[in-house]
């Protein structure tokens, strides 16, 4: 293994190649691909898909120029032999690779255009666009009946950024339905201004509406999902550490700015709530969704006293026919936690990523969060990765484990900078109703790896996971570190 550098610095190495699926495809989408059940279907076979970042990757000669990898589920769960690789150099997508573009820094997945199969949302905040350093893009890639095809751009809202430079669109990719309509929502956090796009969307790439929100400011991070049990999905803004909030402050949204008075229906603030990012799901078996919020940033790492406990932590607030309201108090978790496996270091970065879903179909969604600058057996950066069971009475420790690359069961060995967690990911590949665990290992020798682990009865069964391997997949290593693993469509903290 060599030394690789924390996952949000600029690395590494790919080349665009694509592999059709070679298992027989609908002849009809499969209706349903804006449900949770095959939210990353991509094909319409019926099963979810996983698309994997390489944000170092290098295409030709062009260093850290990006790719996506979308590896297609199946019966038996994904391989590198039926995947197909996206680059700005592979036809039919906007762009061209550039160095330092880190094409698939962030990854995201919904049928925009609802035509029954997922689409796949691709950020690149680190592309200059014009003279713009660092202004950043999103591409959407088609889903069809065979596979990802052409895509086009997401372009702004007028105004976007005025002219500013360093935004970062793309940071944070993250869709819901917020009207009841069956097309969904799509919210692009950034580190200028919050924009919104009402679905459904053209192949053109054209939204039904959108706006940008100045009120915010700094949008980096952004959730969506239903926490009332209304059938449509709320949006929280999270917007980073920043102003002497290290820990991030968390607001939800009351809707689009009005001309006439704009602040009327400004997002409101939950006073008690921190994240740096976040997901919804329903822990607690009640139908309401619950939102899990992540903050790595400890007071070592923020130079402050206002950073999360030592190591990090996540923060739990239960949905109901209310909501969450400005009176909640969020349940807190880290590794000081009775019951959490690990203890708090410095810098450990716990809730640098996180993931919502049901391992063992028991009903109620659990909690896998990366921690990947965690020490293991002397080893700095090697990285972990804990789950967290849901149950009626909400998040517990109960049953609780950690997972490294010294555990028994799970190939290789824990190495320093491997970065094991910096992407966690849990979801159905095969389609038994229990999720598969994905932990991602950018940092596994140049190209990057990722560990999966089928669900069972009992939760993921490590004798007999496998690893997956950048190099394996398609892609290349020049100079720099591939990075292969480094997102998944479970988000984690690009700062």
């Amino acid at each position: 293994m060599r030394r690789a550098v924390m996952a949000t610095a600029v690395l590494t190495t790919a080349v665009a190649a694509t592999l059709t699926p070679t298992a027989a495809l609908a002849a009809a989408p499969y209706k349903g691909a804006n449900t949770a059940a095959v939210q990353d279907d991509f094909n319409g076979d019926g099963y979810r898909d996983l698309a994997v970042g390489a944000p170092g990757a290098a295409n030709g000669g062009v260093e850290a120029a990006g790719a996506v990898v979308v590896l297609w589920g199946g019966k038996s769960t994904v391989s590198v032999t039926r995947r197909t690789v996206l680059t700005q150099a592979t036809t039919g997508i906007p762009g061209n690779p550039e160095e330092g573009d880190r094409f698939g820094e962030t990854v995201a997945a919904a049928d925009l255009d609802r035509d029954g199969y997922a689409d796949l949302l691709i950020g690149s905040p680190s592309e200059a666009v014009g003279n713009n350093n660092l202004r950043g893009s999103v591409s959407v890639v088609w889903g069809g009946p065979g596979g990802l095809k052409s895509g086009v751009e997401i372009t702004p809202p007028a105004g976007y950024g005025a002219d500013r430079t360093f935004c970062g669109f793309g940071t944070s990719i993250t869709t819901g339905d917020m009207n009841g309509d069956g097309a969904p929502e799509l919210t692009i956090g950034s580190r200028c201004d919050a924009t919104s796009y009402t679905g459904p969307f053209k192949r053109t790439g054209k939204a039904a509406a959108n706006y940008l929100d100045r009120r915010l400011g700094d949008t980096r991070g952004v959730v969506m999902g239903d926490v009332d049990g209304d059938g449509r999905a709320e949006r929280f803004w999270l917007r980073g550490p920043g102003g002497g909030d290290s820990r991030g402050p968390v607001y939800l949204d009351q809707g689009p700015p009005i001309d006439s008075a704009p602040w009327e229906n400004a997002a409101l603030e939950l006073p008690y709530a921190h994240g740096h990012t976040g997901r919804i799901g329903d822990i607690n078996g009640d139908g309401y969704g619950d939102l899990v919020t992540g903050i790595a940033m400890d007071n070592y790492l923020s130079s402050s006293t206002s950073g999360a406990h030592r190591g990090g932590e996540i923060q739990v607030l239960y949905g109901s026919a209310q909501g969450i309201t400005t009176t909640q108090r969020p349940k807190i978790f880290h590794q000081d936690t009775p019951g959490v496996p690990g203890s708090a270091e410095n810098a450990d970065m716990f809730g640098q990523s996180l993931s919502i879903g049901d391992v063992d179909k028991d009903g109620y969604a659990d909690v896998l969060i990366g921690s990947p600058n965690e020490g293991v057996a002397g080893r700095s950066g090697a990285g972990t990765a804990v789950l967290l069971r849901g149950s009626a009475k909400g998040l517990t420790t109960a049953r609780a484990v950690g997972y490294t690359e010294n555990t028994a069961g799970v190939p290789d060995t824990a190495e320093t900078y491997d970065y094991f967690g910096t992407s966690v990911h849990l979801t159905d590949l095969n389609r038994d109703g229990r999720a598969e665990t994905v932990v991602g290992i950018p940092g596994e020798n140049a190209d990057g790896c990722f560990w999966l682990a089928r669900g069972s009865a009992s939760g993921p069964v490590v004798t007999g996971s496998h690893t997956l391997c950048g190099k394996n997949t398609g892609i290349t290593v020049r100079w720099q570190d591939a990075l292969f693993g480094t997102s998944l469509t479970s988000p984690y903290v690009y700062l």
